[in-house]
C-alpha cells in the first residue's frame, strides 16, 4: 500500500501570506547578480554610443564653425560643397541611426525573460511580516533591526549591509498599517521617524510620516502623544488634508477621557516609543507568550535532576541485521513523553540528494480545512514543502527503510517523506500531527487510521532560530543537521497524546531544512501493541 500525502488538518481562520523559501531566494540572488551584469551591459553600451555621439558632434561643431564664417567663400572650394551634400544626404542620416538605435533592448528583454520569476506584491509583504514576526518572537527592537545588529555572530563584511532606510523602515509600518496592526506600524513609523530626524536622506517626507505615526498611535490607545504627534503634523504641513482635523477630534476624546476620570491635562510622555511602550495585542493562539519564550531559549523545564536520567545508547533496532554491525547513536532529549534523537541517521550525500530532488518541486506549505476539506495555505504555516516517494531514487528508499529499522514501525503505511525549507521568519505555529476527536474523517481517505508517530529529520544547521518546540511541557530542541527526532503522538489505546503539540519556531538567521515521515496506525499492531489503560 503506498500512501499519498496529507496535510494536517486545522480549525481556525485562515489567511494567505507567501513564503518565499531560502532554496528559491538564492535563485533570486543570482538572478540579480545577472540583472546587474545586464545592466552594465546596457550603460556600457549606451557609454560608447553616447561617445560616438559626441565625437561627431564634436567634428561638426568645428567644421560648421568654419562654414558659417564665410559661408560663400567656404563653398567656392568644390570639395566643402560636395561635403556638405553628402553630409546632409548621407551622413545626417547615419547619425540619426546611431541615436535611434535603442542599448536598452537587450536589458528590457532579460527583464521582461526574469520577471514572471520576481516576488510578488504577496511575497513583499509576506517578507515584511516575516521581520515583524521575528521582531516578536526573539523580541528584537526595531531599531536593531534596521541596524542589522541580531543575537548571532556572523563572518566579517558578510551582513554589513543588511540595514533598513528610512524608507525601507516606512514601509514596513505602512504594510502593518494597512493590514490593521497598528501595534507594528507604531513601531516601524516611530523608526522611520527617529532615523529621519537624525539626517538620513528620504524619499518620504516628515509629514507622511508623522500621518501614519499619529493615528497609529491613536488607535493603540494612547491619545495625549496622538494629539503631540498631530500637532507636530499641523506645525510642518498647516493644510494637510487630515491634521487639522484628526487634531481636532483627538483634543475632544483626550478633554472627554479626562474630564471622566476627573484628570488634568497631562503633556504626553517624551519616552520615545520603543518595544514595550505598548502591550501587543493578543491573537488566536493561546500559548503564545510559551511558544516565543521556548523559541527563545526561555522557560525550558528540565531540572538538573531529571536531565541527569537521560541518556545515551547504541540502538541497534532490537537486533535488526541493518543495524547490528553499525547501530545508531540514540540519545534522549524528554523523559515524558519520551523524545529521542538518532544521531548520524543522514548522511550529507542524502541530505543533498533529497534537497536537489525537492527544489523542483517545492510550494507553499498547506494545511486542510477539516470544514470544507480543502488544500489551502495559512499565516501559522509559512515554508515550502514537497513530498517525494520511495521509487523516485534509491537514497530515499534507503532513508525510508532505515527510518522503518531503527523505530521499529512500518514504513508502509506512512505517508511520503516531506521536506520543507523554512527561510528567514519561516515557521509553523503550534498544532498536531494527529487528528482530534472532532476530526473524525481527517485521513478517512487513507483508510490506515491516525498519526500515531513522527520522525523529524534535521537537514541544516540554523545559525539561530528554528528550535521545533513544545509548549505543553517546556521542552526546545534545536536543530542538528544529519539528526532525527522520534517520538509517538497515540498513547498505545490510540488515544492523542496532547502534550506533544508542538511548533518550529521562525528562522532568525540562515536556512531550515527538515524532513518528515509521518506513520499510521494500520500495521502497527504487532509492532506497537495496545496498551490496558487510556494512557499506556
Amino acid at each position: 500500500l503506498k500512501m499519498t500525502s496529507v496535510s494536517v488538518y486545522f480549525s481556525m481562520s485562515l489567511s494567505l501570506s507567501l513564503s518565499l523559501s531560502t532554496g528559491h531566494m538564492t535563485d533570486l540572488v543570482y538572478t540579480e547578480k545577472e540583472l546587474v551584469q545586464s545592466l552594465k551591459e546596457y550603460i556600457k553600451a549606451e557609454e560608447s554610443k553616447l561617445a560616438a555621439v559626441k565625437s561627431w558632434a564634436n567634428k561638426l561643431d568645428a567644421l560648421t564653425k568654419v562654414s558659417t564664417s564665410d559661408p560663400e567663400g567656404y563653398l567656392a572650394h568644390p570639395v566643402n560643397a560636395y561635403k556638405l551634400v553628402k553630409r546632409l544626404n548621407t551622413e545626417w542620416s547615419e547619425l540619426e541611426s546611431l541615436v535611434l538605435q535603442n542599448p536598452s533592448d537587450g536589458f528590457v528583454s532579460n527583464m521582461s525573460m526574469h520577471r514572471q520569476y520576481f516576488p510578488g506584491e504577496e511575497d513583499k509583504t509576506g517578507a515584511a511580516k516575516a521581520l515583524m514576526r521575528l521582531q516578536d518572537t526573539y523580541q528584537l527592537d526595531s531599531e536593531a533591526f534596521s541596524k542589522g545588529k541580531l543575537p548571532v555572530n556572523h563572518a566579517p563584511g558578510m551582513h554589513s549591509n543588511a540595514m533598513l532606510t528610512v524608507d525601507d523602515c516606512f514601509d514596513m509600518g505602512k504594510t502593518a498599517y494597512n493590514d490593521g496592526d497598528y501595534y507594528h506600524a507604531v513601531l516601524w513609523m516611530q523608526q522611520s521617524l527617529k532615523q529621519l530626524d537624525a539626517g538620513e536622506e528620504a524619499v518620504i517626507s516628515k509629514a507622511d510620516i508623522l500621518d501614519y505615526l499619529s493615528y497609529s498611535v491613536y488607535q493603540m490607545g494612547d491619545l495625549p502623544r496622538a494629539v503631540e504627534l498631530t500637532r507636530r503634523l499641523v506645525a510642518i504641513d498647516p493644510s494637510h488634508e487630515r491634521a487639522g482635523g484628526n487634531l481636532r477630534y483627538f483634543e475632544r476624546l483626550l478633554f472627554k477621557q479626562l474630564n471622566e476620570l476627573k484628570q488634568t491635562q497631562q503633556s504626553a510622555s517624551e519616552e520615545p516609543i520603543q518595544l514595550g511602550t505598548y502591550i501587543r495585542p493578543k491573537d488566536h493562539l493561546p500559548e503564545r507568550d510559551t511558544y516565543e519564550a521556548l523559541c527563545r531559549g526561555e522557560g525550558v523545564q528540565m531540572s538538573e535532576a531529571r536531565r541527569s536520567r537521560l541518556l545515551c545508547r547504541y540502538q541497534d533496532g532490537k537486533r535488526n541485521p541493518r543495524l547490528l554491525l553499525k547501530p545508531i547513536k540514540e540519545e534522549d532529549e524528554w523523559d515524558s513523553p519520551r523524545i529521542v534523537r538518532f544521531l548520524d541517521m543522514l548522511s550529507d550525500e542524502e541530505i543533498e540528494k533529497i534537497k536537489e530532488l525537492a527544489k523542483p518541486r517545492l510550494a507553499r506549505a498547506t494545511v486542510r480545512d477539516p470544514k470544507t476539506g480543502v488544500l489551502t495555505t495559512a499565516n501559522y504555516r509559512v515554508s515550502k514543502s514537497a513530498w517525494l516517494e520511495g521509487e523516485e531514487d534509491p537514497i530515499i528508499d534507503r532513508v525510508n527503510q532505515r527510518i522503518e529499522d531503527i523505530t521499529g514501525l512500518t514504513v508502509d503505511t506512512a505517508e511520503l517523506l516531506q521536506v520543507a525549507n523554512y527561510g528567514v521568519g519561516g515557521q509553523y505555529e503550534p498544532h498536531f500531527d494527529f487528528s482530534r476527536k472532532d476530526e473524525p474523517d481527517a485521513f478517512k481517505r487513507l483508510g490506515t487510521g491516525n498519526r500515531v508517530a513522527t520522525v523529524l529529520n534535521y537537514m541544516s544547521d540554523v545559525e539561530a532560530g528554528g528550535a521545533t518546540v513544545f509548549p505543553d511541557f517546556g521542552a526546545a530542541i534545536k536543530p542538528k543537521k544529519g539528526t532525527s527526532v522520534f517520538w509517538y503522538n497515540l498513547f498505545r489505546s490510540g488515544e492523542g497524546d496532547y502534550r506533544t503539540r508542538h511548533a518550529a519556531c521562525p528562522v532568525l538567521v540562515g536556512s531550515k531544512w527538515v524532513s518528515n515521515k509521518w506513520f499510521h496506525e494500520r500495521g502497527q499492531e504487532f509492532r506497537r501493541p495496545c496498551g490496558l489503560t487510556e494512557v499506556d
